[in-house]
């Protein structure tokens, strides 16, 4: 059976960004994540993968959000294996007054 699981508005302060002043303040991320997963002997611990995004973010400094997207999946896809797809959404909602911006992406592993 194919299950899903959902992280919703996962929201982290972390430096990320390419222009002077995104690299010497935080600013905040929103982070959206779902990931089907084939349910049996194994399961998606969701704060085992919170705690991991959350690090990522604040470790790496990325300079661009594609970046983080890609590391992302990748240490998702390396410590979960049996995942099937995932679609990921980064957020900056406090980067331009006037919108939120960001990238969404998704990926299936069949």
């Amino acid at each position: 059976m194919l299950y899903k699981i959902k992280i919703k508005e996962l929201q982290i302060e972390c430096i990320i960004g390419i222009l002077d002043f995104e690299r010497e303040n935080s600013q905040k991320v929103v982070v959206n994540l779902e990931c089907d997963y084939e349910y049996g002997d194994k399961f998606l611990d969701y704060a085992l993968i919170v705690s991991k995004i959350e690090d990522s973010f604040i470790c790496e400094q990325f300079l661009l959000i594609e970046d983080a997207i890609n590391s992302i999946l990748t240490m998702l896809k390396k410590e979960f294996s049996f995942i099937k797809s995932i679609k990921i959404e980064i957020l900056k909602p406090d980067i331009l007054k006037n919108c939120t911006v960001g990238i969404e992406y998704f990926m299936s592993f069949d």
